[in-house]
């Protein structure tokens, strides 16, 4: 009986790992890249360190390598101005509106600049629906004194009427692919957008007490500085590897960040550090690490960076 049950049995093999399984249909190159994306997700500073010590990043770039930078003016046709910014994959779009407000009595002859920044959730699974992140408000704050500090549009040319009507610009951020570092290429929307706004020609009638603008006569490109702030970010990995232009993996695993806002003759309009600049450099006689300041070598790279951009991407609008 159990000979005639052992007969009709099909023969088994042993069977796959279900992961041998489900890679059989891969070439062998897609199986690399397959490991590779699970490493990186599981093991993420190990990743990037591998990498490095080669002295290359995971996108290809060497370490003090920038993304490519696209910048499109006047897409949307609704707004006074506007700008799209695309470095490397993260995509930010700013529009510029205006309106005709009544300016602060310690202040009746300046208008108002009032830039916000918004991370949805659809430009990366990083940020949630609901009311603005704390990360924006943050990057928002740091806009706004990036501009005034600058000075790249003096708030009195803004004034339509001293004591009586000023314009208001509301220049409104969206950043549609997150890939890190969004503070530079906002700063850069926002500033392109500045210099594409036109305005309509306004006028305060006393009588009235009302301000008219014309239809009729042309409009008016915004009283901008010669100065113009361009913002460059850098990242300290593991105290060894100084990183510029951070993308969205690599910000996360960062030791240290330094943000540089640069305006005409490479003046420093503001600067944040967070976390220490120094960095382990050569090991001496008893084989510790000598640590030496990186950032003066950021602060010049962020000049030389910042004439390629005014050069190249600004200045070729």
């Amino acid at each position: 009986m159990s000979s005639s049950t052992t007969s009709i049995l099909p023969s088994l093999s042993p069977p796959q790992p279900p992961q041998t399984q489900h890679l059989e249909h891969l070439s062998q190159e897609e199986q690399d890249k397959l490991k590779a994306s699970v490493f990186q997700r599981l093991h993420p500073k190990l990743y990037l360190e591998k990498y490095l010590e080669e002295e290359v990043r995971p996108d290809g770039r060497e370490l003090g390598g920038w993304r490519g930078v696209f910048l499109n003016v006047g897409s949307i046709s609704t707004a006074e101005g506007s700008a799209l910014v695309r470095m490397g994959d993260t995509t930010v779009v700013c529009g510029v509106k205006a309106e005709i407000a009544e300016p602060e009595l310690d202040r009746e002859g300046e208008g108002f600049l009032v830039p916000n920044l918004d991370l949805p959730a659809m430009c990366s699974p990083k940020f949630k629906p609901g009311p603005p992140s704390e990360e924006a408000q943050v990057l928002s704050e740091r806009l706004n004194q990036a501009l005034l500090t600058s000075n790249v549009l003096p708030l009195s040319s803004l004034c339509i009427e001293s004591g009586k009507a000023v314009w208001v610009l509301y220049m409104d951020a969206t950043c549609i692919n997150y890939d890190g570092n969004a503070f530079d290429a906002t700063l850069l929307a926002m500033v392109a957008a500045l210099r594409n706004t036109t305005l309509p020609q306004a006028k305060h009638d006393s009588e009235t007490h009302q301000t008219l603008c014309s239809r009729s006569k042309p409009r008016v490109p915004l009283q901008l500085a010669n100065s113009v702030p361009i913002a460059t970010s850098f990242g300290i990995f593991d105290s060894k590897y100084v990183l510029a232009d951070p993308t969205a993996f690599e910000e996360p695993l960062l030791d240290a960040s330094i943000s540089v806002v640069l305006g005409d003759g490479g003046e420093i309009i503001s600067l944040e550090q967070l976390g220490s600049v120094l960095v382990e450099d050569v090991q001496d006689g008893n084989g510790e690490w000598v640590k030496r300041d990186v950032l003066k070598e950021c602060i010049e790279a962020a000049r030389a960076r910042r004439d390629v951009l005014v050069k190249e991407v600004l200045n070729g609008k």
